[in-house]
């Protein structure tokens, strides 16, 4: 094969993989702590009642953050995101075994919808 036709066939692969779809994440194990977290938050936001939401807080160093989403990307990573004290869109990106949350219910304030915590996996 000439050093030509080989560079090309390079070229070609690396364009492949380059525009190739994106895997997905494999589904948590029912087991994995990332899955039991979310299925804790999961429980409490069940026995709500109409008028209260869950707050969710993370406390990192000297931010604290609500969180509005939670994502596990893979069982041994966690994806929190919501806004700090200064109202900017903040995430935390930790393994689920390091991970502290303070949860409590509150009354929705009046006249607006009750929060619900996004809780996103990956697709089975």
């Amino acid at each position: 094969m000439a050093l030509g036709e080989f560079t090309k066939q390079i070229a070609q692969q690396a364009l492949l993989s380059a525009t190739a779809a994106p895997k997905e994440a494999a589904p948590l194990p029912a087991d994995s702590t990332a899955s039991v977290i979310m299925s804790q938050i999961a429980a409490l936001q069940k026995q709500l009642k109409e008028d209260e939401e869950l707050l969710v807080t993370i406390n990192s160093g000297s931010e604290r953050i609500r969180v509005v989403e939670i994502f596990a990307p893979s069982p041994q990573v966690i994806v929190l995101t919501g806004p700090d004290a200064n109202r900017v869109l903040s995430r935390v990106i930790c393994a689920p075994a390091s991970l502290q949350l303070i949860c409590k219910t509150i009354k929705a304030s009046a006249g607006t919808k009750p929060l619900r915590i996004g809780l996103i996996t990956p697709k089975s």
